[in-house]
Parts: structure tokens; sequence; C-alpha cells
């Protein structure tokens, strides 16, 4: 498990008065969500990298700033994947105007001492994605500290954020990064017990790593949505119509079987919301888990299945959870993820929740303040919980290393 101690910090850097005067390079992860004119519609990620961009400034430091934004085709500006919306909304976070910079990998610009650029959109960059050497150093050439905050891009090994770590003069990580790293550390490195997970998704196949780690590490699984439903079969549950995949029930066997034989449990559900159709006006009908018929469709936990769960969670000491429980979107379908989260609001657990769906969930229902830490990441925060090493992570563990 990856520990926070094992990098370089800019936290430390800071505390040694290494940061003054240097030119530094941060990658932040700016990628945000945007409705169809091209305005932010949520800026948790660029309000997530402001911390760094501060702190820095503060130091005194020439502060370069970028991140990706979209799927652009590399070697091809489109203003459509500009960072233009950020750099405007970066100034208003900080109260100073950013400027934007494209065609920055070849250096011919200066930033002053106590000012910050924003650089365009990283992966308009050849090489970006490959992680091209040639790249990477370019971008190293322009900097004497580089610092990666960007936890949301961990997982992959890209120019920026990887390459460029390897050959900056000074590599470390970023107050966000830290915290990611030391909150996912906190919850699965030395939890404290019991240890739930609460797994959901629409397919099996998609977590399937991801259940297999926890079912080594958690006390009690929780899983829901399409997952639930392949857990039922496996435990020879009928679900009618509802989402599963029967190629899978083996391996969610296996799985139940692992957890039991060390005296842990994957919670199947005694009860259950079904409907006849899908749908916003849908009727929700609780059922037992026994009960369900050929043409029903499981949409939800039952009332008394959330209630157990919920019990679980308020005598839980650490509590990971990735995924709604159930269709939330419809509120007559959304009872088992409220009363979850609301568990988990209210439980003295140390809790870490991350992924797009999950984020949502806790906004919708207001319990941002009561969870222990958020993540911001989506991808790298799966493949942690997978067990797998993050290459953005481990070169800066290379580097403190050398």
């Amino acid at each position: 498990m990856p520990t926070i101690g094992a990098v370089h910090t800019l936290a430390a850097l800071l505390a040694s008065g290494e940061v003054a005067g240097k030119r530094v390079f941060i990658r932040a992860d700016l990628n945000v969500p945007r409705d169809a004119a091209g305005d932010i519609t949520d800026d948790t990620r660029i309000r997530a990298s402001v911390p760094a961009i501060e702190a820095c400034l503060q130091a005194g430091a020439a502060v370069m700033v970028t991140s990706h934004l979209g799927r652009p085709v590399e070697g091809e500006p489109d203003p459509r994947h500009s960072l233009a919306p950020v750099g405007r909304r970066l100034s208003a976070l900080l109260g100073r105007e950013v400027p934007l910079l494209a065609g920055w990998v070849n250096g011919g610009f200066d930033v002053p001492p106590g000012h910050v650029v924003l650089l365009e959109n990283c992966r308009e960059n050849k090489g970006e994605k490959s992680n091209s050497d040639e790249l990477a150093r370019k971008m190293a050439r322009l900097c004497d500290i580089y610092i990666n905050d960007a936890f949301g891009t961990a997982h992959r090994a890209e120019a920026t954020t990887h390459g460029i770590a390897k050959y900056a003069p000074v590599a470390c990580a970023g107050p966000l990064l830290t915290a990611e790293i030391e909150a996912l550390g906190r919850a699965l490195g030395q939890p404290a017990r019991p240890l739930v997970a609460i797994v959901a998704g629409s397919k099996v196949s998609t977590k399937l790593s991801i259940l297999k780690s926890l079912a080594a590490k958690v006390d009690q699984l929780v899983v829901g949505g399409g997952i639930a439903n392949t857990f039922m079969l496996a435990a020879g549950l009928k679900i009618g119509g509802s989402l599963a995949e029967s190629g899978l029930v083996a391996q969610a066997r296996a799985i139940i079987e692992m957890m039991a034989a060390r005296g842990a449990a994957v919670t199947i559900p005694v009860d259950v919301v079904c409907a006849k159709a899908f749908g916003a006006t849908a009727a929700a009908t609780v059922k037992r888990a026994d009960d369900v018929t050929d043409d029903d469709m499981i949409l939800d936990l039952g009332p008394d299945t959330a209630a157990l769960l919920a019990g679980q969670l308020m005598a839980a000491g650490t509590i990971v959870w990735n995924g709604p429980v159930g269709v939330f979107e419809f509120d007559q379908f959304g009872n088992g993820t409220r009363v979850l989260a609301q568990a988990i609001a209210a439980s003295k657990a140390f809790s870490i929740a991350g992924g797009g769906d999950t984020l949502a969930a806790i906004a919708k229902y207001g319990i941002a303040e009561q969870v222990g830490y958020i993540s911001t990441g989506g991808g790298a925060f799966l493949e942690f919980l997978e067990g797998r090493k993050l290459p953005a992570f481990d070169v800066l563990e290379q580097r403190a290393a050398a």
C-alpha cells in the first residue's frame, strides 16, 4: 500500500524554503464538466487545485499550470477543448489574471516570480498520451520543480503525469495528491475495523478485480445495482428481467465463499424494490427477495435491506463507498442510496467516497460535510481500490528513492 512518506511533497519543499524564485510546473486536474455551450457546470476540480497554486505564489515561485480537458486530437488545437474557460474561473478564484499560453512546449515565454500562467491543454501536444520521452524532456527543461497535484490522472502514464517527473530537477506530490493517497492509505492500509466497502454499479465485469481485491480485505462487502443482481443469482435467488451478468455468477459465488471462509460476508438483499418497466414514472413495489417474478426489474434495495446495511455502517470503523445502490436519479428507487448515505453521514467511521455517480448521490442527499474524504479521482480511485500501482505516484516514489 503506497504511503505518502515515500515521496517528496510540496509541503516539505515549502517548509525548507526551496520554492522561492523557482520555476514551478504544476500538473493539475482541471478536466471539468461543461454544458453544450462550453460553460463549466461544476468547478470542484478547479477549486481543489487552488491551494497548491496559491502556496507556490505566496512562496515567490514562477508558476506554470497545465491540465487536460476533454479528448482533443494530439497536434490539432481545438477551441472546443481550450482551457480558456478554466483560465477565467481560475482567475476569479485566485483574484488575479491568469494568462493562457498556447504553443508552450518549446519555451520562449517568461513567467516572473510571484506570477502564474495557464499552459493550454496538455493533450494537444504530440506524444502526451504515449508518454513520449522527447516531450517529457522538453517540458522538464521549463521548470526547476515539477508538482503532480492531479490524482484524477494518477493511473495514467502520460508525459505530464509520468515522463516529466523522471527528468525535472525536483519532482514532488502536491497537497491534493498527498491528501488522496493519505486518505486511501488510511482506509485500506491500516483501517479501523470493521471495514465496510460499498461497491455498486451496473456490471460485475467492470468491477470484478475491485471486488476480488476488497473481498480479501473487508469485513463486510455491500453490493448494489446490477452487481447486486448478479450476486443474488449466485445466492440462488430469482431476479426476473433485472440487469445482471449470468456469465459471472460463478465468480460472484467464489467471492461469497472466499469471504465466508475468513468470517466476512457479502450482504445479499432480503428485500428489493421492483418495477415492471424502467423510467421516471415507473411504479415501485417492495418485494421479498425470494418473491421476485419473471416480469420484475429490481431497481433498488428494499427498506429492510437498507436498514440492515445502515446498522452495519453505523457500527463500522472504516467505510469505502463507490456507487449508488439503486437508480437514485428516480426518487421512487432512491431510498436505498439515501438511507446508506445518511448512515455514512451519521457514522463515526472514517469514510472515503469516490466515483462520479457517488459524488452525485452525495450532492443530492447533502452529506458532503459528513464524509471523511471525497476523492476527486474516478479511474485512479478505482485502480487504487484494486490494489494496482498508480504510475504517476510510482515515479515520484522512484525519484524519492534515487
